[in-house]
């Protein structure tokens, strides 16, 4: 089908649609350069400067052992802090503004989405903006972690600050699990778009969607290609931009 063909069946079935869901990935904060993780340019193909994968030194054993490595990782390769939404984000606020978009389900960490005007954004793998003491639990925003020189360590007790970002090894927070499982069951549009769907278990969240309204939009190639009901191969900014 002609890309021209798709674009136009997909504004027809927003037209109509009342009760939107957006599941995104890593592909949604590229248009804003921020690298995703598993393409040619991706943050697993180009960081090489450690000597171990990066999946490790961004998992939970290794914040806790190598805390510094860690840190010297994260404060070059994960926060961007000069980031700005890309049309894809300021779409998906406009939706929300219009009644249409009831909420953004996001794998991603850098907060673009509250930035472009999103209100109800479920942020399955944390977020870098927020920061807790590993001991006393005390908050922490991303100008603290950016300003600290080596390891960040809490005002009030001297212990080890962490990001609230979902590391290898940890579960992913079972309240938003359950809001963004609620969501998707409630949805009579799902929208993917820039993901791979293979992060588990947040890609299986889109199972719970039984709806005939499934959209994907990708530049690449995705497990579920062949069970939605329409299908847009390209760069969601663009998409989006041309769909507004």
């Amino acid at each position: 089908m002609r890309r021209e063909v798709v674009m136009t069946e997909l504004k027809e079935r927003i037209k109509v649609a009342k009760h939107i869901v957006f599941f995104g990935g890593a592909g949604v904060s590229t248009e804003s350069n921020i690298p995703d993780f598993r393409s040619e340019q991706g943050i697993y193909a180009t960081v090489q400067d450690y000597g171990i994968p990066p999946e490790e030194i961004i998992s939970h054993s290794f914040f806790f052992r190598h805390t510094e490595t860690f840190y010297d990782f994260y404060r070059k390769h994960m926060i961007f802090a000069e980031a700005k939404p890309n049309e894809a984000h300021k779409a998906l606020a406009k939706l929300e503004a219009m009644g249409k978009l009831k909420a953004v389900i996001t794998q991603n960490i850098d907060g673009l989405h509250q930035m472009a005007g999103s209100q109800t954004v479920f942020e399955i793998h944390g977020s870098i903006h927020r920061n807790h003491c590993t001991h006393c639990h005390a908050f922490y925003d991303l100008a603290t972690i950016v300003s600290a020189e080596g390891i960040p360590q809490c005002t009030a007790c001297g212990h080890v600050i962490k990001p609230d970002v979902v590391l290898y090894g940890e579960p992913l927070n079972e309240q938003l699990v359950s809001k963004s499982v609620d969501a998707i069951r409630q949805a009579d549009m799902l929208i993917i778009g820039g993901t791979s769907l293979s992060v588990y278990p947040a890609a299986g969240l889109i199972n719970y969607y039984q709806g005939e309204n499934l959209i994907l939009i990708n530049k690449g190639e995705t497990p579920y290609d062949s069970n939605v009901d329409l299908h847009i191969r390209g760069n969601i900014g663009e998409v989006f931009q041309e769909l507004m």
